[in-house]
């Protein structure tokens, strides 16, 4: 059975984008602890991160660091928080959370609930980011 990832990936479920390639994916989630936190998945279902093959592992790091320097182009934070939590899907993920202090990347606090138009610009302005990066991957 796919992953809600995979549905989101496939277009079954929708999703805003920010980046992809033929391996892996970047979306905002749906429920943030922050503005521009992203989801970064690899197309191939895996559902332990350290599962997957060393040379792929690294190719998923430098992926979802280029999806991280897009998100500080467009978002004013101090850092991008990064976590790997993997319990609640089976489908490894990193959470990028623009953060400006340890409790910004939190998971038991509040999420947010941001406006379509929110989510919409937000995504838009974090893919045009990551494409003047200049990856070689498609939107």
């Amino acid at each position: 059975m796919s992953s809600i990832f995979s549905k989101i990936y496939n277009g079954e479920i929708p999703g805003h984008f920010v980046a992809k390639n033929n391996e892996f994916f970047a979306f905002l989630d749906i429920s943030p602890l922050a503005i521009g936190h992203v989801l970064v998945v690899p197309v191939k279902e895996i559902d332990y991160l350290f599962d997957l093959e060393p040379e792929f592992l690294a190719r998923y790091m430098q992926f979802s660091q280029q999806v991280a320097k897009a998100i500080m182009q467009v978002i004013d934070c101090k850092r991008i928080g990064v976590a790997v939590i993997g319990l609640e899907v089976p489908h490894a993920h990193i959470h990028l959370v623009p953060i400006n202090g340890v409790g910004d990347i939190n998971f038991e606090k509040p999420k947010l609930t941001p406006s379509e138009s929110t989510m919409t610009e937000t995504c838009r302005l974090i893919s045009e980011a990551f494409t003047s990066l200049d990856q070689g991957s498609e939107i």
